[in-house]
């Protein structure tokens, strides 16, 4: 039970350690850029396609409901 336990320990600190070292990049001024561009497109739509997509099916849901 103990050789069990301290390999799980083992595994589970490599796991993290490992998590931690990984570099994320930093989109958020992209994603500032587009949303504040002034383009004419209404704000719940400006995320693309996807956004369009549930803002139809919500205006669908809402009217058939």
């Amino acid at each position: 039970i103990y050789l069990l336990f301290q390999s799980l320990r083992q595994v589970s600190q490599r796991t993290i350690s490992t998590a931690s070292r990984r570099q994320f990049e930093n989109r958020v001024p992209e994603k500032q850029k587009l949303f504040q561009e002034d383009n004419g497109i209404p704000v719940h739509l400006k995320g693309g396609v996807m956004d369009a997509l549930l803002y139809r099916v919500t205006t669908g849901l809402a009217v058939f409901g």
